[in-house]
């Protein structure tokens, strides 16, 4: 395997040293094959909303694999998960799963295209959309990480139909020639070079723009749907995308993408219409089992707030114990080792990757594992606990007195 890995921040590049090799989890914890044991903060970059191998979310897949892995047909559970999805996000009228967000994002674009007959794009620097071409332009996530921020194999035609923008600049949104452009994309909430949010307004502003000139506007939502609210960053914000990616929650763990959105934009994917997409494991039962499983018990009354208590708890006392820029987002955390306020990806590189190294590891010496990146965010579940909560400070606290 190249780098030893299957996806490249886990080869610990952005921090040095050997990553560690997990042999099982459970709730709160991972325990690596030397019988290490760690409270585990990246929840497998997201998806362990509820902590990991939850009784329900392991007997769904157990019952559904009974019956068979795939079947390459439709099948009643596509049709439950698709219910769940439109009954959260209003401005999702129609939905189609896949198999990833990279997956979802690409297909949403396309649509995009397709539907405005125009070929521009606009993104954002250090928003990560997953590894198709044209949106591997000043990306986030692992090519943050390793400081690429282009990759190689992308042709410059890809490239020169895709215009970046900063975030956060609201001047430069004035500039952008929009009714040359077929679909933005955003994460509404920016979490692939750290956390950093929106300054007020921002959205409001790329919403408006998009709308006033036939601009399909894209959240990419595969971060923060279901996790920061029931309806994501939109629940959150009060502001509709014409179409949303989902991926990694809605997946309870195994691999699910999701797009959908206005149902005259979603009409045109085949059979309806011209715009092809398909996946031969698309909707498969197993999958939709862990999805539906995942999100029926996320949905039970008061786990937001629960969250949103837990994360508090530890993010409000992280900040009294670590020097650096701390943000938060709901169950969303990161803090930067830098001296000041990071509102763009070009803040978020100034900060102190070697310091974080450091500290990275200061905490998995002490049983917390940290996002192995400077460069990712944090997760809390709700398996997460008091005592979890207090570790992790004493942790802390014992680290940065250490360094």
């Amino acid at each position: 395997m190249p780098g030893g890995v299957n996806s490249p921040v886990r080869a610990f590049g952005g921090v040095g040293g050997t990553p560690f090799f997990t042999q099982r989890a459970k709730g709160s914890r991972l325990w690596d094959v030397d019988g290490n044991e760690y409270i585990d903060y990246v929840c497998s970059w997201g998806p362990m909303i509820l902590g990991h191998a939850h009784p329900k979310v392991v007997r769904a897949v157990q019952e559904a694999a009974r019956d068979g892995t795939s079947f390459g047909t439709p099948n009643s559970r596509e049709i439950r998960l698709a219910q769940l999805v439109c009954e959260s996000f209003p401005s999702i009228q129609k939905v189609r799963f896949v198999n990833s967000g990279t997956e979802a994002t690409m297909t949403a674009i396309r649509l995009a295209r397709a539907f405005t007959k125009r070929d521009k794009i606009v993104k954002f620097e250090g928003c990560y959309h997953g590894h198709a071409d044209s949106l591997l332009v000043k990306a986030g996530s692992g090519t943050a990480t390793f400081d690429v921020p282009d990759s190689a194999g992308v042709p410059a035609d890809f490239a020169r139909n895709t215009l970046t923008l900063p975030l956060n600049d609201f001047s430069v949104l004035d500039r952008v020639s929009w009714k040359e452009i077929a679909c933005a994309i955003i994460e509404p909430i920016p979490a692939n070079m750290g956390l950093i949010p929106l300054k007020s307004g921002f959205l409001q502003k790329l919403r408006d723009l998009t709308q006033k000139n036939g601009v399909i506007l894209i959240f990419d939502e595969v971060i923060s749907g279901f996790r920061v609210a029931r309806g994501g960053a939109q629940e959150l914000y009060g502001i509709q995308s014409d179409l949303t990616t989902l991926g990694k929650i809605i997946g309870g763990g195994l691999p699910v993408g999701a797009f959908g959105g206005r149902a005259d934009i979603m009409d045109m994917l085949a059979p309806n219409g011209p715009v092809y997409q398909a996946g031969t494991l698309s909707g498969n039962p197993v999958a939709m089992a862990a999805s539906i499983a995942t999100l029926e018990e996320l949905f039970h009354a008061g786990t937001y707030k629960k969250l949103e208590q837990s994360s508090s708890a530890l993010c409000d006392e992280m900040k009294k114990v670590v020097p650096g820029q701390h943000a938060r987002v709901g169950s969303l955390f990161c803090t930067f080792f830098t001296d000041r306020e990071v509102i763009d990806q070009a803040g978020a590189k100034r900060s102190e990757t070697k310091r974080y190294a450091k500290f990275f590891h200061a905490m998995l010496e002490r049983g917390v594992y940290l996002a192995p990146s400077q460069f990712e965010v944090g997760f809390m579940s709700m398996a997460h606990t008091e005592a979890d909560i207090e570790q992790t400070l004493q942790a802390a606290r014992e680290a940065v007195k250490a360094l």
